[in-house]
Parts: C-alpha cells; structure tokens; sequence
C-alpha cells in the first residue's frame, strides 16, 4: 500500500548559489558521506541539488511534519548506481508512525534542473 508521494525540483545554479551565500549550509543540509563520491572527489552540484530535492520529496511523502532533521535521511547509492533512502532520528520516527515499511526514490538532472520522486510504502 502506497502511503505517500513526494516530489521535488531544485534549480542546480539557484542551489549552488545558497551553498556558496551560506557558509554551513551544505553541512546541515548532508551528511559528510553524501559529500563525496566513492572515488574520493566532491560530489557534483546537480547530483547534490538531486540530493536536496530527494530529501524535500521524502519529507513530501511522509506528509511534510515539521521537526525533520535533514541529516536524518541520507540518500545512499548502491554498487549497481541507484539511490536508496536511509532514516533514522525523526524520520524513522514519523515513517514508523505513518506505518511505512520501505521507501522508494528515483533522482534525475538535466537541463539545470534537478528532481526527485519518493514513494512510501506500508
């Protein structure tokens, strides 16, 4: 049973912005892991703006409650290269209240634009 849909955009020149006008921001935005990419090397502006937009989408999904932590949801990517959502904190604690059991998301960026689906399942 589909709980929830969330889904958002984030203009990448708009995003890179905000990061470079306040100092922190990326810090409270991600954890240090979803930064950098395996290799080593800072992670790509459009792959962090697909990031922010997957994290604004999971809170969409979960019915936008106040008090989300954003460093309480990590947008992970497994060997094979797709994401995959990891909570804990107060987003495992709103999902566990809205009974979800998996969550689902899709990322994508073209054309300065960067998006994101979540579905919550139960």
């Amino acid at each position: 049973m589909i709980i929830g849909v969330g889904i958002d955009v984030a203009e990448i020149d708009r995003f890179d912005d905000a990061l470079r006008r306040t100092p922190g921001l990326a810090d409270r935005l991600f954890v240090e892991r979803e930064l950098w990419l395996p290799s080593g090397e800072r992670r790509g502006m459009a792959s962090l703006a697909a990031r922010f937009a997957a994290k604004e989408a999971l809170a969409k999904s979960l019915g936008a409650p106040g008090g989300l932590r954003w460093t309480d949801a990590e947008i992970l990517t497994e060997p094979s290269g797709r994401p995959r959502l990891s909570v804990r904190g107060t987003v495992a604690v709103c999902a566990e209240r809205l009974g979800v059991r998996g969550l689902h998301v899709s990322l994508s960026h073209d054309a300065g634009v960067a998006s994101a689906v979540v579905i919550a399942e139960g």
